[in-house]
């Protein structure tokens, strides 16, 4: 029985963050550029380089990550069978990438900008929610 509630509490909080990522997206395909004054220090502070929020760009990141969310969802309540385990396992994959990424902005093995927005919210933020997320993700995907 806790093995039950351990999988549908991990499941909840990896779909509560991808819904959380999702929505983000979505109100910035909106224009609205909170939490930051305009569109280039939003794309810096997120991204640590200068690049588009439109639409364009951010509606299919808000499809994927709500896709993904009800997938693991799915998954942590015992539902979609192999369909919903994958999901699991290409997020747990998508997040261990982006958080091997972070460790290598974070040592100088990729290009940061020291003192930016992005370096600061990387070290504090972004890598460990990806590497501890993308860890509950893979345990996650193992199970049946």
């Amino acid at each position: 029985m806790d093995e039950d509630r351990t999988r549908r509490r991990t499941g909840a909080a990896l779909a509560g963050l991808l819904a959380a990522d999702g929505l983000v997206h979505l109100y910035w395909a909106t224009g609205a550029t909170w939490p930051a004054p305009d569109e280039r220090s939003l794309s810096l502070a997120v991204l640590g380089t200068e690049v588009s929020f439109g639409p364009p760009v951010v509606l299919p990141l808000a499809a994927l990550t709500l896709t993904a969310g009800a997938g693991v969802l799915a998954h942590g309540y015992g539902r979609g069978g192999r369909v919903s385990r994958a999901v699991a396992g290409a997020v747990a994959a998508g997040l261990a990438v982006r958080g091997l990424a972070g460790l290598g902005w974070a040592t100088g093995l990729l290009p940061s900008p020291p003192g930016s927005p992005f370096h600061a919210l990387n070290l504090a933020l972004y890598t460990p929610a990806c590497l501890g997320f993308g860890w509950a993700a893979a345990r996650l995907a193992r199970a049946r």
